[in-house]
């Protein structure tokens, strides 16, 4: 993880630097200043920066990972990387149930949106639960 917050913290000064340099040069050609391209480069910056103490605070609990380590080979890092899905039909219904919640917002039809934020949810706790209940049960 110390690789992860050094990458995501020089990403969040870049943001903010970019977004002092991009408000200068808008007050200068423009006389006023563009808050639009300025404000969502702060936040950016605030959301990577988010992730940059969330992941110096995780590395800070755990052993040094095969990536974090100078004197580490690759084969440190062999072994299981975790569990796949080998075949789900959940995440079809969940991007179908997005595209519903998203027609209906370009539409502005609120019942369009509504219905699909619920089939959203419905299919969000079906992906999660998929091997909790039913034929895919894992054995206890």
């Amino acid at each position: 993880m110390k690789t992860e917050w050094k990458l995501f913290g020089l990403i969040s000064v870049f943001l903010f630097v970019v977004a002092a340099v991009y408000g200068f040069w808008s007050r200068s050609y423009e006389g006023h200043l563009e808050w639009i391209g300025v404000v969502a480069l702060i936040l950016s910056g605030l959301l990577c920066l988010m992730c940059t103490g969330y992941f110096w605070f995780v590395s800070r609990r755990i052993d040094l990972r095969p990536e974090d380590r100078e004197d580490a080979e690759i084969s440190d890092g062999a072994g299981e990387v975790g569990f796949f899905s080998p075949g789900s039909y959940w995440p079809f219904g969940l991007a179908l149930a997005a595209m519903i919640a998203g027609v209906g917002l370009v539409y502005w039809q609120l019942w369009l949106v509504g219905a699909g934020l619920a089939a959203v949810l419905v299919a969000t706790g079906g992906f999660l639960f998929e091997y909790y209940t039913g034929a895919r049960r894992a054995a206890e």
